[in-house]
């Protein structure tokens, strides 16, 4: 990997294990884009740059590649995944097939306060797009969905989701932040929210929609 290949990456600590730590880092890199479809990753390079033993970071690539989000190169390294347009479109139709309808059956006043409970997390999207911190947008972001769709009660359907989202990565966010069009995305959530406690079902489920859409304009940007 050149030296303008060099990625910027966290050190990690020791909250959580090595592997899932370097394995989320390396997750956010990818659904930001800094890791490039295409290219191929050398696992004691990014270990030296995580300040970690090439172990652990070629155990979080291993989990990547079940995924799907990369592929293993004999004696190279890892390849990041190439998606299609064509992927990202049925990717997209299984997304609004799965969490529309679920976002606006959830819909309902008398559980304002769980919903309120996520504003935070909201928030923090639209701090993180204001700044233009993609990592941090890109981990609040997730948070936010996979915590509201917790709230239907279906474990199984989360991590549906949360693998979709996953393979499904957020292509164009750079491009989104430096124009200021990211913010508008962010603001969503925060609509979302309001809608939802109103008992709003028919404004959740246009919104979740119309974010869903967004989000596939981004990779086509």
């Amino acid at each position: 990997m050149a030296a303008d290949d060099r990625l910027d990456l966290p050190v990690v600590g020791e909250r959580q294990s090595l592997r899932e730590q370097v394995a989320h880092a390396l997750r956010a890199a990818l659904i930001t884009g800094e890791m490039r479809p295409g290219v191929v990753y050398s696992a004691p390079v990014l270990a030296a740059q995580f300040g970690v033993s090439a172990t652990p970071v070629r155990e979080a690539m291993l989990d990547l590649a079940k995924e799907g989000l990369v592929e293993a190169v004999r004696n190279k390294g890892f390849r990041v995944t190439e998606l299609s347009d064509r992927d990202l479109d049925e990717l997209t139709e299984i997304r609004q097939l799965i969490e529309v309808p679920t976002i606006a059956r959830l819909a309902d006043a008398s559980r304002a306060e769980e919903f309120e409970r996520l504003r935070p997390v909201a928030q923090e999207i639209v701090d993180a797009a204001e700044r233009a911190d993609l990592l941090a947008y890109v981990d609040a972001d997730l948070r936010f969905h996979v915590e509201l769709l917790s709230l239907s009660g279906n474990a199984h359907l989360v991590e549906v989701v949360r693998d979709l989202r996953n393979r499904a990565r957020l292509y164009g966010l750079s491009q989104l932040s430096e124009r200021g069009t990211l913010t508008d995305s962010a603001r969503e959530h925060l609509d979302l929210l309001d809608a939802l406690q109103a008992g709003d079902r028919s404004a959740a489920e246009r919104i979740m929609g119309e974010h869903i859409h967004h989000v596939r304009d981004i990779w086509a940007e």
